[in-house]
Parts: structure tokens; sequence; C-alpha cells
């Protein structure tokens, strides 16, 4: 039985230690660094869709309505 406790107790100091070493510890994100991931992925996000846009807008749409009238200019 005393060496039941004797684990039951190191087990409980071990975890102890471990939760207020995490406690105590500085490491860790900011709410300022979050915000600023969030920022920087809003803004490349943003210019992504606007190249894709201009992309889709002058290069590949006006090219498809042709071919699409091509095809379907059975008088020509």
């Amino acid at each position: 039985m005393k060496r039941l406790i004797d684990k039951v107790s190191a087990k409980i100091t071990k975890e102890t230690v471990m939760a207020q070493t995490l406690l105590s510890s500085q490491r860790g994100e900011g709410f300022v660094d979050t915000a600023i991931k969030i920022l920087i992925a809003v803004v490349i996000g943003a210019l992504v869709l606007a190249g894709l846009y201009a992309l889709f807008g002058e290069t590949v749409l006006p090219t498809l309505k042709q071919r699409i009238e091509d095809m379907f200019n059975y008088g020509n």
C-alpha cells in the first residue's frame, strides 16, 4: 500500500511541477502577433483575388466569349 501511495504522490508532484512550469512560462503568441498574421493573410488573399479577377476579366473571358460565338456561328 505504501508503494502505491508513493507512486501516486510522485505522479501528483510531477503534474503539479509541470502545471506550474506551464503557467509561469512567458512563451507564446500575443494578440498583436495573431492580428498581424490575420491582416497579412487578408491582404495577400485580396491581392491574389484581384490578380485573378484582372486575368480572367481581360484575358480569359473575352477569348472564351469569342470561341463560343465562333463555335455556334453556323451562318459563316
